[in-house]
C-alpha cells in the first residue's frame, strides 16, 4: 500500500513539472494571461456616490438615465435612483419599436423582402437573356450588313483609285507634265471634266426616257 501511495505521489509530481516545464515555453503574453489575478471589486453598498445633478460642477454623463441605471444596478436601493423611473417613456418605446421593426423585421417581413428580391432579380435575368436572345437572332443579318458594308467601301476606295489614277493620267497628257493632285490647275481641271460628265449623264438619262417612250429624235424635237 505504501508503494502505491508513493507511486501516485511520484505520477503527481512528475505531472507538475511536466506542466511547468511547457509553461515555461509559452509567450510572455499568454503565461501573463495565464497568471493574472484580478483585484476584488469592493462595493461601498452603505454609503454609495450619488451625483448632485443640481450641482454645475457634475459631470453631464452623470446625470444621464444610462448612469442612473448603471448605478441602480450596482448598488440597488442604496443608489438611491427610483426604479419606475428607469423604465422607458412612452416616447422612447415607440422609437424603440419602430428601431427594432427596422433592423430586425418579423420573419414573414424577412422572407416577403427575400422573395420580392428574388423576383426581382428574376424579372432583370430574363429580360438580359431576352434581349441577348433577340441580338443573336440580329447577329446573322448584322453581321451580312457589317460584310456588305466593307465591299462597298473597299469597292469604293477601289473606284476612286482608279479615277484618280485616270485623273492624273489625264492631266499629265493635257499639261504635258505631271502635275500636283493638291495644285488648283489640277483642282480646275477635275472641276471641268466633272462637269462635263455631269452634262453627258444629263444628255444619256434624256435619250433614255425618250426611247422608253418610243418616240424618235426628231418627233422629239417637234414635240418641243
Amino acid at each position: 500500500m505504501a508503494a502505491s501511495i508513493l507511486s501516485r505521489r511520484t505520477a503527481v509530481l512528475f505531472d507538475i513539472t511536466k506542466l511547468n516545464s511547457q509553461i515555461n515555453f509559452l509567450p510572455a503574453v499568454v503565461q501573463q494571461i495565464a497568471n493574472y489575478n484580478p483585484r476584488p471589486l469592493w462595493l461601498n453598498i452603505k454609503n454609495p456616490y450619488i451625483p448632485d445633478k443640481s450641482n454645475e460642477k457634475t459631470p453631464d454623463w452623470q446625470k444621464t438615465d444610462k448612469y442612473d441605471r448603471k448605478r441602480f444596478g450596482r448598488y440597488g436601493q442604496a443608489s438611491g435612483v427610483d426604479p419606475a423611473q428607469l423604465w422607458p417613456s412612452h416616447a422612447q418605446l415607440e422609437e424603440m419599436i419602430g428601431e427594432e421593426r427596422e433592423w430586425h423585421p418579423p420573419l414573414q417581413v424577412m422572407l416577403g423582402n427575400i422573395a420580392a428580391k428574388e423576383k426581382e432579380r428574376t424579372a432583370k435575368r430574363m429580360e438580359r437573356e431576352k434581349i441577348i436572345a433577340a441580338n443573336m437572332a440580329k447577329m446573322p443579318k448584322m453581321i451580312a450588313d457589317w460584310k456588305k458594308q466593307k465591299q462597298e467601301t473597299k469597292q469604293k476606295q477601289k473606284e476612286e483609285k482608279v479615277k484618280r489614277e485616270r485623273l492624273l493620267a489625264e492631266a499629265t497628257e493635257r499639261f504635258g507634265h505631271a502635275v500636283d493632285p493638291r495644285s488648283a490647275k489640277f483642282k480646275e481641271m477635275v472641276a471641268e471634266i466633272e462637269k462635263e460628265e455631269k452634262k453627258k449623264r444629263k444628255l444619256l438619262k434624256r435619250k433614255k426616257r425618250e426611247d422608253d417612250a418610243g418616240l424618235s429624235p426628231a418627233a422629239a424635237e417637234s414635240s418641243q
